[in-house]
């Protein structure tokens, strides 16, 4: 699951990001309404937490936006105000749910986990080719008959070749979709992750490298 934090207050931001990413999900974060807007066409994130009271643009414009564009994220909002009146406010701007500060982070981690579930598939759940078989709602992958057993990042590298149809996909790209921008783009995870991947996948190699390119599978 992709996340969006969109927080002004940066030390805070960090702490949910990474909060968030300690439960595996994949986190970026935005500091203003403006920049959330641009993360969320490119990135396409499941689940955006919203700060209501941005700069700028606040946080009701961005939800507003949000909304108009048909963006399929699901929307928790956050706020320093607990009345009523502003959580109805809130979800009659188009938020999913809503969530005053201060919070239990145990709790935002449970509203995040069920608003990704709500996320209606904007893609085949169920990915074939070269004798692989991805389920992506269930986390399964088969090479013919034989059950594969992956870590989430080399599902992630395995889910996105098959999703490519057999184009390349460079290692930038692997890095922002299935990492985030916490990543290092000048690591060597990629690389490390497709080695194992194609070790479980085993013989014959369905991973084709394109020097200079990046990855595909015929």
């Amino acid at each position: 699951m992709r996340v969006l934090v969109v927080e002004d207050d940066e030390a805070l931001a960090d702490v949910i990001a990474d909060g968030l990413r300690e439960h595996d999900l994949v986190v970026d974060v935005a500091h203003d309404g403006a920049e959330a807007l641009e993360r969320a066409r490119q990135i396409g994130p499941d689940v955006i937490v919203l700060d209501r009271d941005l700069p700028f643009l606040h946080g009701d414009e961005v939800c507003r936006a949000l909304v108009r564009s048909g963006s399929p994220a699901r929307v928790l909002m956050l706020t320093a105000a607990g009345a009523v009146e502003s959580r109805v406010e809130g979800l009659m701007l188009g938020a999913d749910d809503y969530l005053p500060k201060p919070f239990a982070f145990i709790e935002l981690v449970a509203r995040v986990t069920a608003l990704g579930r709500r996320t209606p598939p904007r893609r085949p759940t169920v990915l074939r080719r070269g004798g692989i078989t991805l389920d992506v709602g269930r986390h399964e992958v088969r090479r013919g008959d034989r059950p594969v057993q992956l870590t989430r990042k080399e599902f992630g590298v395995l889910t996105a070749l098959l999703r490519a149809e057999g184009e390349v996909v460079s290692a930038e790209r692997l890095l922002d979709t299935v990492w985030d921008e916490h990543a290092d783009p000048f690591t060597g995870a990629v690389r490390t992750t497709v080695k194992t991947l194609r070790q479980k996948l085993g013989d014959p190699d369905p991973i084709v490298t394109v020097i200079g390119r990046g990855y595909r599978i015929p």
